[in-house]
């Protein structure tokens, strides 16, 4: 059985930086792992591509041919490899042992892995070819401090969550850019009864009852 990581997260989240310390930290420990760019637009990695979307498709060259923006046309591209599954992926894998541990670094549109179904069948396809699968869904620390962009945060994160299903963990990155770490320390373990007062101090009374379910949530 292979084992793998799904990298997911709002664009400028951190990922590929995640992927660089993780790829940095096993070979330290002295673990193999192969990091799998999923990213047609990506351009600069800190860590070498043992797979590279890129050599199947590209934004540039959809953008150019097909006249799309940057969105339309990534979510192209990713609908390309869904239909390149059996023949570009799989053939890819087959440079890979059994037990190996591939890390998949992906694209930051959020639709992508909240409703855009390309990411779930691309994770159904890797658990047919026996890979044991994970998420990790990295959020910028910048925006748990403020009840409003915390609830947006969790919002998409469990969105990712019920669309993969997938054994998941969210991690907080940026850490070190926070300037008041306590304010994030409030959001960490939050009681329901405070969120629901600070959204209803920053928003209008009718927007009581949609407060109240979110909070709960």
């Amino acid at each position: 059985m292979g084992y793998a990581q799904l990298v997911i997260g709002p664009a400028g989240s951190g990922k590929s930086t995640y992927c660089s310390s993780l790829y940095d930290h096993c070979q330290t420990v002295g673990r193999t792992i192969h990091i799998v760019n999923l990213d047609p637009a990506a351009e600069h990695f800190n860590y070498p591509v043992d797979m590279d979307i890129r050599e199947l498709i590209s934004l540039d060259d959809v953008m150019e041919e097909f006249g799309m923006g940057p969105n339309g046309g990534l979510i192209y591209c990713m609908e390309h490899l869904e239909d390149s599954l059996d023949d570009w992926l799989d053939e890819q894998l087959e440079n890979y042992l059994d037990d190996d541990y591939l890390v998949f670094d992906c694209p930051g549109q959020i639709e992508l892995f909240t409703h855009v179904p390309v990411l779930r069948n691309f994770v159904e396809h890797l658990k047919r070819k026996n890979f044991n699968v994970c998420a990790v869904y990295l959020l910028d620390s910048q925006f748990v401090s403020d009840v409003t962009k915390y609830i947006s945060g969790c919002m998409a994160s469990l969105s990712a969550m019920i669309q993969l299903e997938l054994p998941h963990i969210n991690i907080l990155s940026k850490m070190d850019l926070v300037s008041n770490k306590k304010d994030v320390e409030e959001y960490l373990d939050p009681n329901a009864q405070v969120l629901l007062s600070q959204l209803n101090q920053q928003m209008a009374p009718r927007f009581g009852k949609l407060n109240k379910c979110l909070a709960e949530l």
